[in-house]
């Protein structure tokens, strides 16, 4: 079996401190192209894990607005623990900046009142949104972010 490095696997995950933005990998592709992994962390790693409603509900929502403040953005996907996203992105960017326009989303989030794309046509387990949960994590989650960034 040939070993191959997953980052999120050699991340010690008793050190974290969540809320948190962290520049987790780069890749160049053959042609050239930066492409950064960003660990969007929401919650404390074995203590704090988000409903999957929350989470469903916070990646549909993210998945618009983060588009809005970020650009080139390639996908927004939620970790399998469910205590935050990873956000692809073509190029480079701070940590801090985004961390500033995920605090900003976070508040398009609280403004929500629907949850985009929940319908079958749409999503492949629309009855598992929660808006109220993504409401509770963005508040939060931003609290925390705008004492570490701002």
């Amino acid at each position: 079996m040939t070993t191959i490095k997953v980052e999120s696997f050699s991340l010690d995950h008793t050190k974290v401190q969540a809320p948190h933005v962290r520049q987790a990998e780069i890749f160049t592709t053959p042609k050239g192209d930066t492409i950064t992994k960003y660990d969007l962390r929401f919650t404390q790693p074995n203590e704090n894990i988000m409903p999957t409603g929350a989470v469903h509900a916070l990646e549909h929502l993210l998945a618009v607005y983060l588009r809005e403040e970020l650009s080139d953005i390639i996908d927004l996907s939620p970790m399998g623990c469910r205590t935050g996203f990873y956000l692809i992105r073509l190029g480079e960017a701070r940590e801090e900046d985004v961390a500033t326009a995920l605090i900003r989303d976070l508040e398009k989030v609280r403004q929500s009142e629907v949850v985009p794309a929940r319908s079958a046509v749409q999503c492949g387990n629309y009855r598992d949104l929660s808006l109220f949960g993504a409401l509770e994590y963005a508040t939060e989650v931003q609290a925390g972010l705008e004492r570490k960034y701002r």
